[in-house]
């Protein structure tokens, strides 16, 4: 579950006031009681280092943190973080570089850069599609694989359908999006329709593109499970973030309402990893 994605859920899921009241240990636990397996969150400060390690073992759960480097100094500054946080404490971190205008051989060196210093470390490092960032274009991060064959990537669809307006992607684009499922090293879920990024897909999952995202998410899974290791685990981060990214009504009335119920919705994602994550192991096999 996304440490991010639990901002604003107080009011629908507690009765204890608003989100500032709500403290650590009740989300974590609330995340354990739902069934996640672990979080992706955020360095804590060095003085709340020991308070988390310790709740993220008592409810069982991993945990993995965002970066978001501009260049290689900034990234191995953070890894000097992580590693003071403690590195087998940590599954990876899941980085978006800040370099949007950055192309070309520079940021082949970038991300390669990246690369060495994740091996480095001993902390896996997985560069996240996303927007506004050094993977915002699909062209150009097919690109990019093309020269760094083993760049691994956090796979978030949900920009590049946005970006494209790919409510309906053309063979060309589904070509460079499953390109790119090959190096998938973790997914993000979250469902666009082309215009918004994060749609309401309703209770039971029924919005007309989930079908779409679960089988690029299958694709990735597959791919993943070609060079994993015996002991790796899959990290699939249900990331339905609060607003701007949820959608809202009534905001020119001086609130904001979320139109949708992001906590069952989180729940659905993760029920629906699961099993399209069975079913291919089950195909597979077969």
């Amino acid at each position: 579950m996304s440490w991010w994605g639990m901002n604003g859920l107080q009011g629908r899921l507690q009765e204890e006031g608003p989100d500032s009241a709500w403290s650590d240990e009740a989300k974590v636990r609330l995340i354990a009681e739902a069934g996640f397996d672990g979080i992706n969150g955020f360095i804590p400060e060095p003085g709340l280092a020991p308070r988390w390690r310790k709740l993220l073992a008592e409810y069982g759960l991993s945990f993995s943190v965002n970066a978001y480097p501009a260049s290689a100094a900034d990234m191995a500054d953070y890894l000097k973080q992580a590693l003071a946080y403690g590195k087998d404490s940590i599954q990876h971190i899941n980085a978006q570089v800040m370099t949007p205008f950055l192309t070309g051989d520079g940021a082949v060196r970038l991300l390669r850069d990246i690369r060495e210093l994740s091996v480095t470390a001993g902390i896996p490092i997985y560069v996240e599609t996303h927007r506004g960032t050094i993977t915002q274009d699909l062209l150009r991060t097919a690109a990019y694989i093309e020269e760094l064959v083993d760049l691994r990537l956090t796979i978030d669809f949900s920009h590049y359908v946005v970006a494209g307006e790919m409510r309906n992607p053309s063979s060309e684009a589904v070509a460079l999006l499953h390109k790119l499922l090959r190096h998938t090293a973790a997914i993000h879920g979250r469902i666009s329709n082309g215009e918004q990024v994060q749609v309401d897909i309703g209770p039971d999952g029924i919005h007309e593109m989930v079908p779409r995202f679960l089988d690029w998410w299958r694709i990735g899974m597959s791919h993943w499970r070609q060079t994993a290791g015996e002991h790796e685990a899959f990290p699939f981060v249900c990331e339905l973030g609060p607003p701007p990214y949820a959608i809202t009504a009534d905001e020119y009335a001086g609130r904001t309402v979320e139109i949708a119920d992001r906590w069952q919705q989180s729940l659905w994602l993760a029920q629906a990893a699961r099993t399209i994550w069975r079913e291919s192991v089950s195909a597979e096999k077969d």
